[in-house]
């Protein structure tokens, strides 16, 4: 049996004395921290995390609970300010397009969860070097690096297609092709 399969199942009852040692530092450290190795070698293989020149594993700290904007507790209350919420992106995609805006010159891959806590999400988002000679050379990862650049701000990572509903068949969800905007402007 392959290593990656025990791995694997480890992550399936983690530990929790060491998870929570983690997540005290983790609280501590910035909100995107560069980390030298994925901590999920096997799940970060699966999305396409190769250890060489020009990919780079970074973690990120998002805050949980529901997607509202907050409104001021003092003050006078401005006439239109209500508490809305934004359930279209997921915590995957919102941790996605936030490293993407942080590290510019690189593309988001794919990410992971690797923890969370009763105020965190803790993930794992692999980037790939755009302009790495290595990695325009590789068979896999050259033709990503050369398609469009700023998948995950587009919503094209995987996270993102999840959250537009672009994992459904055409045939269960016609509303959503070609996007939901072209949708609603074409008047179905």
């Amino acid at each position: 049996m392959s290593l990656t399969k025990y791995l694997r199942a480890a992550w399936k009852k983690p530990d929790k004395l060491t998870s929570r040692a983690r997540m005290i530092e983790w609280r501590k450290a910035g909100a995107i921290t560069k980390v030298d190795k994925p901590l999920r070698i096997d799940r970060a293989r699966a999305l396409g995390y190769k250890a060489k020149k020009g990919v780079v594993v970074v973690r990120i700290k998002l805050k949980r609970g529901g997607h509202k904007k907050s409104r001021p507790n003092k003050a006078r209350r401005t006439k239109r300010l209500h508490i809305r919420k934004n359930l279209r992106m997921n915590y995957k995609e919102i941790a996605e397009s936030r490293v993407a805006r942080k590290y510019t010159n690189m593309e988001v891959l794919n990410s992971y969860l690797v923890g969370k806590d009763g105020i965190h999400y803790f993930y794992e988002v692999i980037l790939v070097d755009r302009s790495e000679p290595g990695i325009l050379k590789d068979k896999q990862l050259g033709a990503f690096v050369k398609a469009p650049k700023a998948r995950s701000l587009r919503g094209i990572t995987s996270a993102g297609r999840k959250a537009r509903g672009l994992r459904n068949s055409p045939v269960k969800a016609p509303k959503v092709r070609p996007s939901l905007r072209a949708n609603r402007r074409r008047g179905n």
